[in-house]
């Protein structure tokens, strides 16, 4: 009974050490990197311009670009020669368990960095400042909130954004008339058929809508967002070595300005960066 009692003892903690090792294993992003040669990106194929499907069925976009980047990085630092890289499409939805079940090592979208979310995966350093923000014709003011008092903002109904909006005017005792609208597209003809001043929207969707609608709309976003959102690329967490190799990659094109041409890549038709985005990239560019 005794012996049996031990063996079977034996074949939990054998079982409990398998588990354990391919949980560290999984963890140890940049060790299953150089024994497979290979890295698995996620990109979204909508989030444009920060991850989308380009003319070419190819991930594109700001966040895709600086995983590439990133695996450049890699690739030096492990001395592999031709990394390969798996581009797997994710969604808003499982993106996070993507990560964490080990379908993907990076997650190159448009994910913001929150306390809640680091209990599940952790973040890189920040590649972006987004929030609720406006967008008024060319030639407009466009300095913040302040520039539209007495003037009317369109916002679609029961979005984050319309409360956060709110709350950003009550705190700053604006006064100016919110337009409630069903749809991004109303919200544009609002402001370009002068039934609104502004549109406001997340300032991701403000910069996608903008791209798209270019050569019908000349179109300029505010400087300054009046909410806050920082994005990040998404790994998994307690995997140490791996998070510095990327954070390693980022902060050298933050600090040595190298960012200046990725940003103008993708949102140079938009102005120059942002006060408060041009502070993100001097803050998290650190020293070696």
């Amino acid at each position: 009974m005794k012996r049996l009692l031990l063996s079977f003892l034996a074949l939990v903690l054998s079982l409990w050490l398998a588990g354990t090792c391919g949980a560290q294993q999984i963890q140890n992003t940049l060790r299953k990197i150089q024994e497979t040669k290979s890295i698995k990106l996620g990109y979204l194929d909508q989030s444009l311009p920060f991850s989308f499907v380009d003319d070419k069925k190819k991930p594109a976009g700001y966040s895709v670009e600086l995983c590439q980047k990133v695996v450049s990085g890699i690739e030096q630092q492990l001395g592999l020669v031709d990394l390969e890289v798996q581009w797997v499409p994710i969604t808003l939805v499982n993106r996070f368990e993507m990560v964490t079940n080990g379908t993907i090592d990076l997650e190159c979208g448009i994910s913001t960095i929150t306390v809640s979310r680091q209990k599940i995966v952790d973040f890189s350093l920040m590649t972006w400042l987004d929030g609720g923000n406006f967008m008024v014709k060319a030639g407009q003011p466009r300095a913040g909130l302040g520039d539209l008092a007495g003037k009317r903002i369109a916002v679609i109904v029961g979005t984050t954004t319309e409360s956060a909006l709110r709350d950003a005017l009550k705190k700053d005792s604006i006064n100016a008339a919110i337009v409630l609208v069903k749809q991004h597209l109303q919200g544009l003809n609002a402001s370009d058929q002068g039934k609104a001043n502004a549109y406001a929207a997340d300032q991701t969707v403000l910069i996608g809508l903008a791209l798209v609608v270019r050569d019908q709309l000349q179109l300029t976003i505010s400087e300054r967002n009046f909410s806050y959102e920082p994005y990040g690329l998404t790994l998994r967490r307690n995997d140490a070595d791996f998070k510095q190799a990327v954070n390693q990659v980022l902060a050298r094109l933050y600090r040595t300005g190298q960012i200046v041409a990725i940003y103008d890549r993708w949102f140079g038709k938009l102005g120059k960066p942002s006060p408060l985005l041009t502070a993100m990239f001097a803050i998290n560019g650190l020293p070696e």
